[in-house]
């Protein structure tokens, strides 16, 4: 199945200030995000950003908490987003509206991105993790995750093919301003 951004919607999962560091390869998660967050800004998806514990892991990271236009911030404290009420409700009220693609990056890809992908998916939403937007402390997490999404059936993607599948045709303005932010 193809991304079709009239029926997509972004879930960013804890690029928080105090996690990033610890993060393998964050810098490059995270910049990937962002390319996925201005992507779903300028073709009009909805972005939800969801924040853990903020008190104890801080913020969604300066970068794209700069760039976070009309996106959704909301905390919780449930490792899944599909468990938080607030969240889930977002997630699924833009799901009834016809956007049941949920695209899903940030940290980390064993524990929160896992679980919110898994709960969602089983709540019938068709969820696709981007494989190089998310991370985890340790490199061999992520694999797992990895191998976790494809044996569960969870979509497994890039940033660059979420953009090119959300555009679906070149020469248009949009092509033209979003495929500066893959190259």
């Amino acid at each position: 199945m193809l991304i079709d951004r009239a029926r997509s919607q972004l879930l960013i999962v804890d690029v928080q200030e105090r996690l990033l560091p610890a993060m393998h390869e964050g810098a490059s998660m995270a910049a990937n995000c962002a390319i996925l967050m201005q992507a779903a800004h300028r073709l009009g998806i909805p972005v939800t950003i969801s924040e853990q514990y903020t008190k104890g892991l801080g913020p969604t990271i300066a970068p794209l908490a700069a760039i976070k236009g009309d996106a959704r911030v909301m905390e919780k404290m449930h490792f899944s987003c599909a468990d938080d009420t607030g969240i889930s409700t977002r997630v699924r009220g833009l799901a009834s509206e016809g956007r049941a693609q949920l695209i899903v990056c940030g940290i980390e890809s064993h524990v929160c991105v896992l679980q919110s992908s898994l709960g969602f998916a089983g709540g019938g939403l068709n969820v696709f993790v981007t494989l190089d937007a998310v991370t985890s402390r340790k490199p061999e997490s992520v694999a797992v995750a990895r191998a976790r999404f494809v044996a569960e059936k969870v979509g497994v993607i890039t940033t660059e093919m979420a953009v090119f599948e959300w555009l679906h045709v070149s020469g248009t303005p949009e092509f033209k301003e979003l495929s500066k932010l893959i190259k």
